[in-house]
């Protein structure tokens, strides 16, 4: 069934805001699954490598700490996008735009979160053995956490299209 509009819903908003609700959606749901599966496959390695050396739990946090940082630029971004939904003249390019920006956003936070979860456990586990482990384990998490800050500044710029 095609939607038409009548005279009364000519200024209101039609299904183009169902995109931009999606990429609100796609932004959080799909940054806090990153999120989630880093902080828990770090959880595991802490645990693991904390009943061999229990003094270095909260040194080996710093992965659960990054993965909860990927969260928060999906709830930003959601923030903005919804800060943007207009229930007036709100188009099919501001619908697609917002969908592409919590795409971004979400997409980016989500294989960093990955890329966290796999490289925090390995680290933390390699830390309990070999002190030098640490440097290396902390660059390659700086690395994984730049894919989300990429996804987040690319969301922000989308957003702000017209």
């Amino acid at each position: 069934m095609l939607y038409t509009l009548t005279a009364n819903e000519a200024g209101s908003v039609g299904p183009e805001a169902f995109f931009g609700y999606m990429g609100i959606t796609c932004a959080l749901v799909f940054a806090n699954l990153g999120s989630a599966y880093g902080t828990a496959k770090s959880g595991v390695g802490i645990c693991s490598m904390g009943v061999l050396k229990p003094e270095l739990i909260i040194k080996s946090a710093l992965p659960i700490v990054m993965a909860g940082i990927l969260g928060l630029y999906g709830l930003i971004t959601a923030v903005i996008l919804a800060q943007k939904m207009s229930s007036t003249n709100y188009t099919y390019f501001q619908g697609y735009c917002h969908l592409a920006s919590g795409l971004c956003c979400g997409l980016s936070s989500l294989a960093a979160g990955l890329a966290i979860g796999v490289v925090g456990d390995a680290g933390v586990r390699g830390n309990a053995q070999q002190d030098k482990v640490y440097v290396g384990m902390l660059l390659i998490l700086i690395f994984a956490e730049a894919l989300g800050l990429y996804g987040l500044i690319i969301a922000i710029i989308l957003s702000s299209a017209t």
